[in-house]
């Protein structure tokens, strides 16, 4: 039977929503299995996780914060900001906590990007990551959080197990930490994966606040991410 204009168009529009969400949304699962919060947690933890350093002046005041309060976190790295910043990495490992890929560069046409520039681009970021930590990592974060058929052809080739999240805090578009603050406490369930930036210039600040709120809600936070 001929389908109308109508229900052509209808399935047309839908087709396009369904892509546009598996797309931006990493938790979807369309294009790549993303770890994105602990299943079957039953136990309060979280995972504490950091974008789009390290930050020659901000990231040493997560470490701060994260060292006083007996945090471990999962720190996304840009490759291009890597150099110069050595003694950070090097701090990051020594206290505890986890790197990984968040691209070299983190240009805001990444998700065009074909296959192989992608896989090159990863490749940049993880040989600036194992120079300056003196070890490897297959921990990746797309940026933006973006997948599609690229991402997943990039994350088959390099073996990368890809980290999401399931509590955004949008700490990038708000300077409001009771806003953020409201956010955690909303979505916070056994498992979560939390995700902040350590380039902000309030980001010490702000998880100190995150800490207090997860310690009032029962939670621990002392692990980097169960992906080995």
């Amino acid at each position: 039977m001929k389908m109308s204009a109508v229900t052509v168009t209808i399935l047309i529009v839908a087709a396009i929503v369904f892509l546009v969400w598996a797309s931006a949304s990493i938790k979807s699962g369309v294009y790549v299995n993303a770890f994105c919060k602990e299943r079957g947690a039953t136990h309060k933890v979280v995972y504490l996780t950091f974008d789009d350093g390290p930050d020659a002046e901000n990231t040493p005041a997560v470490l701060d914060v994260l060292r006083k309060k007996g945090a471990r976190a999962t720190f996304f790295l840009i490759g291009e900001k890597v150099p110069g910043n050595g003694d950070i990495i090097r701090r990051l490992k020594a206290e505890g906590h986890a790197i990984g890929c968040h691209s070299y560069s983190h240009a805001n046409t990444y998700p065009l990007y074909s296959r192989k520039k992608m896989v090159k681009d990863a490749q940049l970021c993880l040989d600036a990551i194992e120079e300056a930590a003196g070890e490897k990592t297959d921990l990746y974060r797309p940026p933006f959080g973006v997948t599609n058929p690229m991402v997943a052809a990039c994350v088959k080739k390099m073996g990368f197990k890809t980290v999401g999240w399931n509590i955004r805090t949008y700490d990038t578009v708000t300077d409001d930490d009771d806003v953020v603050l409201g956010r955690i406490r909303t979505l916070l369930e056994p498992g979560s994966v939390i995700l902040m930036h350590d380039r902000l210039p309030n980001a010490g600040e702000l998880l100190e606040k995150v800490l207090d709120l997860l310690d009032a809600e029962g939670y621990s936070y002392d692990k980097p991410l169960p992906i080995r």
